[in-house]
């Protein structure tokens, strides 16, 4: 089934001496070619996946696991690989599960396939609650911008046909799970969940990156708010511009009110300043979108022409 495809296997480590060497020797034998990108770990990581004789590319200091992961990306890239699987270092993932995410993209029902921890209830993993209740919002969070359903986007062990690795940018260093959702969405490229049984928490050592919630949900949200920028402008600013409108309503509502009864704007002429102050933020808001939706079609525009680079190279 696999002899006619290329498939390579990244692995973003940062500190995984204690399991980076099971993951890689768990690998199915069918895999051609193992990328381990150390991202300027400070134990034996990058010694272990050396020892044993996979492709290492080491960060020189700690950069983040979107950096990591758009290294090993552009390493596939350059490769003639047909497809890309990134799985982590930390021993969550079972890596005889590959074969789950990359049949689909085989048989051509998909091009970019995730695991999905929380799509079969029965396969939910043991996890502290305020982590459950935070994926289970961020996919919701998702879902409800793109109007698709999604189950689990943070999930890091996924495949990509080399089409979907052409069309995808991503600009976080923090995290790359939720953008490549949003990236492709808004691109069109087929997406497919498919439940597998992972470990809840980690053996070894704590995750990097939701380590601290309060940050995670931080650096996320920039994200999203970044993409959605970029990619659905209009949809963004034009919400902003309600969000204006409707609180601008208040305060003149309140001054048209006190008017009717008094025949006089005083003592309350500060409510219509304010509104007249959230009434101009709408407008402006509104403008806005409309001016930068221009610039994200011109954005898909120089994607594309960017895509036929990457072909062509």
């Amino acid at each position: 089934m696999y002899e006619d495809k290329i498939i390579s296997v990244v692995i973003p480590a940062y500190n995984e001496e204690a399991k980076i060497g099971d993951t890689i020797d768990s690998l199915p034998r069918y895999i051609d070619h193992v990328i381990v990108v150390d991202d300027g770990s400070v134990d034996r990581t990058a010694a272990i996946a050396r020892e044993r004789g996979v492709t290492l590319c080491s960060h020189p200091r700690n950069r983040g696991v979107g950096a990591a992961f758009n290294t090993g990306r552009n390493m596939v890239l350059s490769s003639e690989a047909d497809i890309m699987v990134n799985i982590d270092g930390d021993g969550q993932f079972n890596p005889a599960d590959i074969e789950k995410l990359i049949r689909p993209i085989i048989e051509g029902r998909a091009d970019f396939v995730t695991a999905s921890r929380f799509k079969d209830p029965q396969l939910y993993p043991r996890m502290s609650r305020v982590k459950f209740q935070g994926n289970r919002f961020m996919s919701w969070m998702i879902s409800r911008m793109t109007g698709r359903r999604f189950y689990d986007v943070s999930c890091g062990f996924r495949a990509y046909s080399r089409k979907a690795l052409l069309h995808l940018n991503l600009f976080s260093d923090f995290t790359y799970t939720q953008e490549t959702f949003l990236d492709f969405v808004f691109k069109n490229i087929s997406i497919l969940e498919v439940p597998v049984a992972v470990r809840g928490t980690r053996e070894f050592g704590k995750s990097r990156v939701a380590s601290n919630l309060f940050r995670y949900a931080y650096q996320t949200l920039k994200i999203i708010i970044r993409t959605l920028r970029d990619y659905k402008p209009f949809r963004l600013f034009a919400s902003i511009a309600l969000i204006f409108l409707l609180t601008g309503l208040f305060p003149a509502v309140f001054l048209a009110v006190h008017y009717i009864r008094t025949g006089t704007f005083s003592p309350h002429k500060w409510a219509g300043f304010t509104a007249a102050f959230l009434f101009t933020f709408s407008a402006l808001s509104f403008v806005l979108g409309f001016i930068l939706d221009m610039f994200a079609r011109m954005r898909m525009n120089q994607e594309e022409i960017l895509v036929y680079l990457k072909k062509r190279k």
